[in-house]
């Protein structure tokens, strides 16, 4: 593996690339590398501030890990399949600003911080023009 773990690709923009919590987040990382590489519609989030999402992560047979509500700027999270009251099951999101989750999600990567303005671009550009398709891909 690279020095970075996973990036975003779409259009004609440079990739935004992203480090996992190994330490602090196991089992959720090794999960999600494993449902690489995906495309999805991203839509930008309502009511948990800067972050763009979708809903429809196939199941991840994994328990909460490194899970809060309470997220960092740059922070990746993803809905873990239990405790089963999960409001976020399935849900995967990345904070690009400030912001609350609904419930708590497994916090497992980051942003490199070379790429945090490009990361708040395509925010910004999901927010203003609506969903956009997004590649997630192992480096």
């Amino acid at each position: 593996m690279s020095k970075y773990d996973f990036q975003i690709t779409y259009l004609e923009f440079d990739p935004i690339r992203f480090e996992l919590y190994l330490a602090e987040a196991p089992i959720t990382s090794k999960a999600f590398l494993e449902l690489l590489p995906i495309k999805r519609t991203f839509y930008h989030a309502r009511v948990s501030g800067q972050e763009i999402w979708f809903d429809d992560l196939p199941t991840l047979d994994i328990i909460q890990e490194n899970a809060s509500v309470f997220v960092n700027p740059g922070e990746v999270v993803l809905g873990p399949s239990l405790p089963e009251r999960s409001k976020t099951k399935n849900c995967f999101g990345i904070y690009y600003g400030e912001g609350k989750g609904l419930d708590a999600c497994n916090i497992f990567a980051k942003v490199v911080e070379e790429d945090r303005l490009k990361l708040n671009d395509l925010g910004n550009l999901i927010w203003k023009n609506g969903s956009m398709e997004l590649t997630l891909e192992i480096i």
